[in-house]
């Protein structure tokens, strides 16, 4: 039997609160001692990635206290429950399957009438199918000319996943002969996006794939019609270059508007739909269904890791719990993602949706007010940019903010150059390391000015390269990660009822249902 408990009411909690523990990361790092602690404080994460956690603050007391906490709060079993068709999403009253979108971790699950896994197989074969013919120049524009671009139209979970894994394998494409058509993306509702794409994008041979599970979301049906314009304009029949992923109850699921319908359903969450067609549709278009599949192979990798009970050999869990150590007992309040890695550059603002979004909560599973902090604050950019920019605040200000680092030992491009006795990637791979020992053991100086205090603890999860199965085991373990930190909490981390209110106001602003401060400010915006 599962309970559903409130962090502070499991006796293992309570054990860890009374240590009240800080490890001295300068102490513990130092020597020989501190380099077989990092080799030791490491685990597998699938896709050739490895998580290194040496220089976070954490001893073995504590990890037996974090291991017993995971027992105790059934993290395993409700990850079960959760896999195997469990009504995990308590405010929307849903299934969260996600998971079977690249895999079978547990038995069959069925809804609607249909087993599900079988649902989102066919789904992306469907996918596949269409992209290889797009490919072959089988579907091409009216002058009988094969397209070259995909435009991704789609807000939140819709664009954010999506692009940042675009980015991600673009140069690992061009450079390995897999890359097949250029990808772009209209998100904001804001006409000055729509418009730069539009505007650099030959329209005469795009298609655009608009995103929308309901078939409702105004910021996309909006950025549509601002799409289907510039065809009409261009002397081109929209409904030969517009496809659309949704659900099958949406408005555009039987629409003559589009050449291909391709389907989602409402237990896959926008922020947890990279992998299912809502990033299917445009991977496989970019670089080929083969590479989107390898992709998925990656993320079924760590999904299986994530089902240990072991918490030690289980990565996505042991960042779990350690970072609620870092938020409820330390007190640290953010997190700063921190890839030394190009391909990465919109991987933490996913990130930002995927954690903020989830666990971005204040009640519980049962609606119930929780009496401690819940989701950190994520924030991040590439390295080394983002030592140029926000690493004075986390190596001297004032709050503590944990980082998780990404890198890898070789890059996507194969392009590189010997510059003073290294090349460029050693660069970017010394910086990281000095960067992880800087924060963790600092600087003594008499000058205040130039003192670093250390104790800023960091993991990295490092691989050899940034591939479609590293990329897929990435993105898995920071969607297990979040998932198990809601199960700590007591949370739903699959509804997002406070993206709601907003757009309800804005509603009642477009149709001049306002008054107060609410008609001053739309006056003032001129609406």
């Amino acid at each position: 039997m599962i309970a559903w408990q409130n962090l502070d009411t499991l006796e293992s909690w309570k054990k860890l609160e009374k240590t009240g523990k800080k490890v001295s990361l300068p102490e513990v790092l130092s020597g020989e001692a501190g380099g077989a602690r990092v080799r030791e404080y490491a685990v597998d994460m699938g896709g050739g990635l490895k998580y290194y956690y040496g220089a976070k603050q954490v001893d073995e007391e504590i990890l037996s206290g974090l291991s017993a906490l995971a027992e105790e709060a059934q993290l395993s079993e409700k990850y079960q429950a959760l896999y195997e068709g469990a009504v995990i999403n308590t405010g929307e009253k849903r299934l969260v399957l996600h998971h079977l979108t690249r895999g079978q971790l547990g038995h069959a699950v069925e809804a609607d009438g249909v087993d599900k896994r079988a649902f989102y197989t066919a789904q992306q074969e469907k996918i596949a199918d269409f992209a290889r013919k797009v490919h072959a120049g089988e579907i091409v524009n009216e002058k009988g000319e094969s397209f070259t671009t995909v435009v991704q139209i789609g807000i939140g979970g819709s664009d954010l996943g999506p692009r940042a894994m675009y980015l991600a394998l673009e140069n690992w494409a061009k450079a390995n002969g897999h890359f097949r058509m250029e990808a772009r993306f209209i998100s904001n509702v804001d006409p000055d996006d729509a418009a730069a794409v539009l505007k650099s994008t030959d329209v005469s041979r795009a298609i655009f794939i608009l995103v929308s599970k309901s078939g409702t979301t105004l910021e996309t049906l909006t950025n549509e019609a601002f799409v289907k314009d510039a065809l009409n304009k261009a002397g081109l029949d929209a409904g030969k270059h517009m496809i659309a992923v949704t659900s099958e109850t949406s408005p555009l699921a039987k629409s003559s508007d589009y050449l291909a319908a391709f389907f989602m359903d409402d237990y896959i969450g926008g922020r947890y739909s990279s992998t299912s067609a809502v990033g299917g549709a445009v991977l496989s278009l970019a670089f080929g269904p083969d590479i989107f599949a390898r992709f998925l192979s990656g993320a079924a990798e760590e999904d299986r890791l994530a089902t240990e009970k072991d918490a030690r050999k289980n990565p996505a869990m042991l960042d779990a719990l350690i970072g609620v150590y870092e938020r409820n007992i330390l007190g640290y309040p953010s997190t700063a993602v921190l890839p030394y890695s190009q391909a990465l550059s919109r991987f933490p603002a996913h990130l930002q949706q995927l954690d903020m979004e989830s666990n971005g909560k204040s009640v519980n599973r049962n609606g119930e007010k929780v009496n401690y902090v819940t989701g950190p604050v994520i924030f991040g950019e590439p390295g080394t940019n983002g030592q140029h920019s926000f690493y004075q605040l986390l190596h001297q200000g004032t709050d503590i903010i944990p980082l998780q680092f990404i890198g890898f030992r070789q890059n996507q491009a194969g392009m590189d150059v010997d510059i003073q006795g290294s090349t460029s990637q050693q660069k970017l791979g010394a910086n990281v390391a000095a960067q992880i020992l800087a924060f963790a053991c600092g600087k003594e100086d008499s000058n205040r000015n130039k003192y670093f205090e250390g104790n800023r603890p960091s993991s990295i999860i490092i691989g050899d390269q940034l591939t479609p199965e590293a990329l897929g085991a990435l993105l898995a373990h920071f969607e297990n990660k979040v998932m198990f930190q809601g199960f700590l909490w007591n949370l739903n981390s699959f509804d997002q009822e406070g993206v709601q209110l907003g757009k309800v106001l804005a509603k009642r602003v477009l149709a001049h249902d306002t008054d107060g401060a609410l008609k001053v400010f739309s006056d003032l915006l001129g609406i």
